[in-house]
């Protein structure tokens, strides 16, 4: 039976080694001698580890010393200088009455598992900083839309979103978006791919493409999904330009024509009135040549804004008095809605210096705004529209307030965008844009507070100066002599 058992041990596939008290090894199986040598007489640490003194934290040290058994992982090196890793398990060897007389420790080679997880390491390294530094905006979503992994870019546009909610993290939602493309891969299991409006960590509005694919375990089930968003803003901004540009030349189109048959006829009355010596005949006509002269002037400045940053004609302005002419022409359309239009004008607020023909555009722009909120909101009886104007030493500042339905932030965020509109297919998307353009030309600022079912107040503040402008280019120089001729 002994020699059975000595069988066992000699061919055991791991190394085998029993060791006294002083840690000299007194046995040893076949397969630590080959790789180790002679051992008679020599101490486990000079064997394994050529040392002089025994291992700080040993294992036989601790089977000796509680009777229990114990685990550690090794570096040893074998008689041909080979460095390996094992696993140790020790295990008490008793006397009849119980004593401890040895330990028996067996030391598995784990080498090829180690370097399989050196190797994993550092794929997942590799594939960690691919992960982070890719140029796009990734997450890992879970059932939930929980965000469970994001890429540095992502972080850095969207800030540490880990836990939320991708749609709280990328537009500001309460709720999710429908449709929503991550829900869809997770219904079907395939890619999808959308466009999306999202709202930066500082309030900066980006159009993404975004594609999404599902991630799934060695079985087959899927586990997550991966939204990959592409920031493709710059492409949409210049798509818009050129959009907006050929709605305008449209509409410049048939309004031209119009134009220049008002010219046609005034010129034919001028030119009849002169035949037939009608001092009256050729005044109305030369009216008509002077007023469609005028609308082409403002169709071509039109025409300047639009394709680059306009330069204003600046003018001293009574704030008050503009003011009050705007809320005249708005009149009629709060009457139309039945809401009152309210004003509070300081005469002290002075003058200052813009564009009249912007101001009013955007003045009006914004009173409107206010207006069709008012008339949007079912959920209150009254409605108001407050327009006051302020001074101080440096701004002329004014107000237009409503308590009409308010926005959302996600609204608030996106208010200001081109072609964004709150109104559905009633808005265009230009108005609040266009306002915002206009205040800036003029070195101002529209600030928007509003609270979805209180209502929305623009403030606008515009310098008294003009700010300073650098000198025109050529070009402009000679747009403006062509609108001045």
């Amino acid at each position: 039976m002994d020699s059975q058992y000595r069988q066992y041990f000699e061919n055991m596939p791991c190394y085998l080694t029993v060791q006294d008290r002083e840690f000299r090894i007194i046995d040893a199986n076949a397969r630590f001698r080959k790789d180790f040598g002679e051992h008679r007489n020599r101490c486990c640490y000079q064997v394994y580890k050529r040392r002089s003194d025994r291992c700080e934290v040993c294992p036989v040290a601790r089977t000796f010393r509680d009777g229990e058994r114990h685990e550690s992982e090794e570096q040893v090196r074998t008689l041909d200088g080979v460095d390996l890793c094992v696993i140790v398990n020790t295990t008490p060897i008793r006397s009849a009455s119980g004593e401890i007389m040895s330990v028996m420790e067996m030391s598995t080679d784990i080498t090829h598992i180690k370097n399989l997880e050196l190797l994993l390491r550092r794929s997942e390294r590799r594939y960690h900083l691919l992960f982070d530094e890719v140029p796009c905006y990734i997450s890992i979503q879970d059932m939930d839309l929980n965000i469970v992994n994001a890429n540095r870019a992502f972080q850095d546009a969207f800030g540490n979103s880990l836990g939320r909610k991708c749609f709280e993290a990328y537009k500001h939602r309460t709720e999710p978006c429908v449709p929503c493309p991550v829900q869809e891969t997770f219904d079907d299991g395939k890619p999808h791919t959308r466009e999306e409006l999202v709202t930066s960590r500082d309030g900066k509005p980006m159009n993404m493409l975004v594609t999404t694919a599902p991630i799934r375990d060695g079985s087959g089930e899927m586990t997550g999904v991966m939204e990959m968003s592409a920031d493709i803003t710059q492409i949409r901004e210049l798509e818009d330009r050129l959009t907006s540009l050929g709605l305008l030349i449209g509409s410049v189109s048939h309004g031209l024509k119009g134009m220049l048959n008002g010219l046609a006829g005034g010129m034919y009355l001028v030119d009849t009135g002169f035949q037939k010596d009608d001092h009256e005949r050729v005044l109305k006509g030369w009216d008509t040549v002077k007023r469609n002269v005028a609308r082409i002037r403002n169709m071509v400045s039109d025409i300047l804004y639009y394709a680059k940053d306009r330069v204003p004609n600046w003018e001293p302005l009574s704030a008050v008095d503009l003011t009050t002419d705007v809320c005249s022409l708005a009149e009629a359309r709060a009457r139309e809605f039945n809401v009152p239009l309210a004003t509070d004008l300081d005469p002290s607020a002075g003058e200052f210096e813009a564009d009249p023909q912007a101001i009013r555009s955007m003045l009006v722009n914004l009173i409107e705004n206010s207006l069709d909120a008012c008339r949007l909101d079912d959920k209150k009886s009254t409605h108001r529209v407050d327009v006051r104007v302020r001074g101080s030493s440096s701004h002329v500042e004014i107000e237009v307030e409503d308590n009409g339905i308010g926005m959302d932030q996600e609204t608030r965020e996106k208010a200001f965008s081109l072609f964004f509109s709150s109104k559905g297919t009633e808005g265009t998307g230009l108005g609040l844009f266009v306002s915002n353009r206009i205040a800036q030309a003029h070195g101002g600022t529209i600030e928007l507070n509003s609270q979805e079912g209180v209502g929305t107040r623009f403030t606008v503040q515009i310098p008294r100066r003009r700010p300073q402008q650098e000198a025109p280019e050529n070009p402009d120089r000679s747009a403006k002599e062509v609108l001045h001729a």
